[in-house]
């Protein structure tokens, strides 16, 4: 009898096992969001310096327009060995006036998140589509030749050219 229910338990938690493997693995990546402390920022009130002290220092900071400050959160799931999702994320996006001010607050959510599909494995190019031999043997005759510049150093042996 234990011989027969061992033989039952085996497959059961093998199949048990495996359905373990297929939870979802949960990733936070980027600023660590308290929702009081964002909140707190406030246009015409706060400047670089009180952002800084409130929020810490930014994910990124933009090289143009006064140099906004960006702090961005998300959230993302996936299975297995599978590409991530995102699943929640917060951009938060703070302008400042040339006094160093802040001038808005901007809030996104993941409808900014963009999805791009690389185009096939070779990037496309203009021009001549060259094959292996026109690689490799390509360059024959082109050492050396007229106009292409290997006749010779600066120096041209004291001789006048026109």
């Amino acid at each position: 009898m234990r011989i027969k229910s061992a033989r039952l338990a085996a497959p059961a938690l093998i199949a048990l096992v495996a359905l373990g493997a297929c939870t979802p693995l949960r990733t936070h990546t980027g600023y660590v969001v308290d929702a009081d402390l964002v909140n707190s920022v406030q246009p015409g009130v706060d400047n670089r310096q009180s952002v800084l002290a409130v929020l810490g220092k930014p994910s990124f900071a933009s090289q143009f327009n006064q140099g906004d400050w960006y702090y961005v959160s998300r959230d993302s799931r996936n299975f297995a060995f599978n590409t991530p999702h995102a699943k929640e994320q917060l951009t938060l996006r703070i302008t400042f006036d040339p006094a160093g001010n802040v001038t808005a607050v901007y809030k996104g959510g993941v409808e900014q998140v963009a999805s791009i599909s690389p185009y096939g494995k070779k990037t496309p190019t203009l021009g001549k589509e060259r094959n292996f031999f026109d690689e490799l043997f390509g360059n024959i005759g082109t050492v050396g030749a007229a106009g292409v510049g290997g006749q010779g150093g600066g120096d041209n042996g004291g001789r006048d050219t026109p």
